[in-house]
């Protein structure tokens, strides 16, 4: 069966007159009839119960009716996404770190690539920690981000997953400091690898401040996934989002420390302007990750 089956049983079941529902789907009284036989073969049950003054929908015709209704509203619905979809064009920058486009966005590219060839791409890597400067900036039209602990008016963000910061050591340094059991680290005797700044930098800063301790801090770096290494080497201890440690190739040389303090998780997500989402192929995007993050 054809979707202009469909129609023809359609109006023959809501005429339920061969001869007037012919003459509507501009048919031969025999072409409709023969379409209809064709339908009740396939289905293998009558579609109608008819006799020489009325033409009446058997049960099994009802239930076609709903089946067939929903089906043309189906199609209806899939010719309208290819229509907005060829409608949409231009170019789309996107602002991400490498741990997000190797953890959030395969799939999301993917399926955006292929509801929206028309769209050209620009995807740009860089420290998380400067995503939403960014989009504030107009630099950039959608970034994966971090959800700030304080947002200015003009941002949209839209949370995708949520991730724990850790505290993490390289394996010997490590050792030494499981050697005092589930003691509290002493940030005041420890040698820290810090980012640069971000929201995990803001986190400690706040904490430590609270807790009156000045910090000895090793090493500074720009993003988060430059902190493993360097904890690897000897660095000290370093703080970072549990989603980028399992996605580092130095995952296994370091050892995620339990004695830290429970810091607020990063909320990650898309981030964009109002502005930017006023552009259809970044409102097709935002969209698009909506529905796969629901």
């Amino acid at each position: 069966m054809d979707i202009q089956e469909l129609k023809i049983f359609l109006t023959a079941a809501e005429l339920l007159h061969f001869g007037r529902a012919s003459q509507a789907c501009n048919l031969s009284p025999s072409a409709l009839t023969r379409t209809i036989q064709r339908l009740e073969e396939q289905l293998g049950y009558p579609l109608f119960e008819r006799n020489n003054r009325t033409v009446q929908l058997s049960y099994a015709g009802e239930q076609f009716c709903l089946y067939a209704r929903q089906a043309l509203h189906d199609y209806a619905s899939f010719q309208n996404s290819l229509s907005v979809s060829r409608d949409i064009a231009g170019t789309l920058s996107l602002y991400a770190s490498i741990t997000a486009v190797y953890s959030l966005l395969p799939d999301l590219l993917e399926a955006y690539r292929k509801a929206y060839p028309d769209v050209h791409l620009e995807l740009r890597t860089g420290a998380a920690e400067r995503a939403v400067s960014q989009v504030e900036s107009g630099e950039i039209d959608i970034a994966v981000a971090a959800l700030p602990d304080r947002r200015s008016a003009g941002i949209e963000f839209l949370p995708i997953m949520t991730t724990p910061l850790i505290f993490i050591a390289g394996k010997q340094f490590a050792s030494s400091i499981m050697q005092r059991g589930n003691e509290p680290l002493k940030f005041n005797q420890l040698p820290l690898v810090l980012p640069q700044s971000g929201l995990s930098r803001r986190r400690l800063d706040k904490w430590l401040k609270k807790s009156r301790i000045v910090p000895t801090i090793s090493s500074e770096v720009s993003g988060n996934e430059a902190i493993i290494p360097m904890v690897h080497l000897g660095g000290g201890v370093g703080i970072v989002p549990q989603l980028v440690l399992e996605r580092s190739p130095f995952r296994n040389d370091v050892v995620v420390l339990k004695q830290g303090p429970q810091l607020d998780p990063y909320i990650v997500g898309l981030c964009s302007t109002k502005q930017s989402l006023q552009k259809a192929a970044v409102q097709a995007l935002w969209k698009l990750a909506e529905s796969q993050a629901s």
